[in-house]
């Protein structure tokens, strides 16, 4: 391989032939010299003499000629000094003994030798453009590495390579920015799920997967996903929200926080039921920062994404099957096998399978104060939806007993509803009382109050509310020491919500 002096050199001269090509003839049939001396910034990059004369300068069409042109320049520069810096770190790009520090300033002093020897005209917004995108492709992410930096966006979605949207406050917007092609999304997947051992191919099309700041990553690539490969990232704070940050978002109350903690330091069990992107996880995050520091605390989870701030917390999450099918550890072996791990809360991420059977004999056999999160559309649909997950776990049980053992495990449901304005909202807090007959009786104790209507802006005015019941688990709580003032329960004016 020639040296980079050597390859720097030629395209040098590619370029001068390329501008000497580009001469065009004046009226009298004379060439126009072409310029060979061309500094590595100037204040505005031009088109070739040849190429700018052939634009029109007035109608729209020109304009977006021109400015065609100038694009397509600009990416093959980039793909050029990308090759170039591949070239010249080579292995250095993918050792795992090199600091992530040491690895982007390397990239960074390395890109800027390749751009000063470069003779080509860039202004210094380009400059610092071309040396940004070529640092999010290597060290991050390419286009949408920017996105994740941008606090505002809750959500990356990348439908095929030329389609990325986001979430920003609750709402969808469409980007300009896109991926080169499918091969060049397909990287940056594998570089995602590469990173935690997962894989994701023809044989094993769909992966959920983690970034290294928790954020949530699920990747669907074709046959399963017809017009190219879709990437959906949930990003996650890299501060955690705190019970503080949800009351000034207006999703929780003081008093019903206040309420929340005594239940958690109560070691009430409390499921955190709610839609896709209800805010389940943050909610879930929040509740486990009331466990007392000195508690053990057992996570289990697909994903690796809570981030509880407690010394003492032992993480596991759940590992597929490998390319033979071989290999897998579900939910429900990390639930089995954590109760011989002596902890005192047992916090799953999510229930979704058989692993609600494990769950629910935990709470029951000892493990008081656990927390999981459930999907349904509201507090009576979680006590169906984790019936019918028991169901899956293919015991032959009657419905009946299921349902008392939900009663006798669950005391506390959290729903969280996304609302029309975009906002996450915690809608109940209902107690789980006992059956009567073959039905759980179930007790609201805060309800989201909706009457209040929307402002101007579209934006939901309703509050949680106490109903004015108190809870029956209040006898419970007290035997671990917590004692709750009456008076949160109280719907008069009067008293502080």
């Amino acid at each position: 391989m020639s040296s980079l002096g050597e390859r720097l050199a030629s395209l040098g001269g590619a370029h001068e032939r390329s501008t000497a090509a580009g001469q065009h003839l004046t009226r009298a049939g004379e060439a126009e010299p072409a310029v060979t001396a061309v500094p590595a910034v100037v204040e505005e990059p031009s088109l070739p003499a040849a190429a700018e004369a052939r634009l029109p300068t007035t109608s729209p069409e020109g304009a977006a000629a021109r400015i065609g042109a100038q694009t397509a320049r600009f990416d093959d520069l980039k793909e050029h000094v990308h090759t170039e810096l591949l070239q010249l770190l080579g292995p250095q790009l993918y050792d795992a003994d090199l600091d992530v520090r040491e690895l982007e300033a390397k990239v960074r002093v390395v890109l800027s030798e390749v751009l000063t020897a470069t003779n080509r005209p860039l202004t210094r917004a380009d400059r610092e453009r071309l040396t940004q995108d070529i640092s999010d492709d290597i060290l991050g992410l390419g286009p949408i590495e920017p996105y994740l930096r941008d606090p505002d966006v809750a959500e990356v979605m990348v439908n095929g390579h030329a389609d990325i949207w986001l979430e920003r406050h609750g709402k969808l917007t469409k980007v300009d920015g896109k991926f080169k092609d499918e091969v060049h999304l397909r990287r940056v997947i594998d570089k995602i799920v590469s990173r935690i051992g997962r894989r994701v191919d023809e044989s094993s099309p769909m992966v959920d997967a983690r970034l290294q700041d928790g954020s949530r990553v699920n990747a669907v690539v074709p046959p399963l996903a017809i017009d190219g490969s879709v990437l959906t990232i949930r990003k996650f704070a890299t501060d955690p929200l705190t019970a503080r940050d949800l009351i000034d978002f207006g999703s929780l109350t003081e008093t019903a926080a206040d309420f929340l903690d005594a239940c958690v330091r109560g070691r009430l069990n409390v499921v955190v039921s709610g839609g896709t992107g209800a805010g389940k996880t943050t909610t879930l995050n929040v509740l486990s920062s009331f466990i007392p520091p000195d508690e053990r605390i057992v996570t289990i989870e697909d994903a690796a994404e809570l981030q509880l701030k407690q010394d003492h917390v032992v993480r596991l999450e759940s590992r597929p099957a490998n390319i033979e099918g071989k290999g897998a550890v579900t939910i429900r072996d990390l639930v089995r096998n954590s109760l011989r791990m002596r902890p005192d809360r047992v916090v799953v991420g999510e229930v979704r399978d058989a692993s609600a059977l494990d769950m629910l004999q935990a709470m029951n056999t000892g493990h008081d104060g656990s927390i999981c999160t459930v999907h349904s559309n509201g507090p009576r649909d979680t006590c169906s939806r984790l019936e019918t997950l028991v169901l899956m776990a293919g015991m032959d049980l009657p419905v009946r007993a299921i349902r008392e053992q939900i009663a006798s495990a669950v005391d506390l449901i959290v729903h969280q509803s996304r609302l029309k304005d975009g906002t996450r909202r915690i809608t109940h807090i209902t107690e789980v009382e006992r059956m009567e007959g073959d039905v759980i009786t179930l007790q609201d104790v805060f309800v989201f109050d909706a009457s209040a209507g929307f402002d101007r802006e579209g934006r939901s005015l309703g509050s949680l509310r106490p109903t004015g019941l108190r809870p029956k688990f209040l006898e419970k709580m007290k035997n671990a020491n917590v004692t709750v003032d009456p008076r949160v329960f109280a719907t008069s004016p009067g008293v502080r919500r």
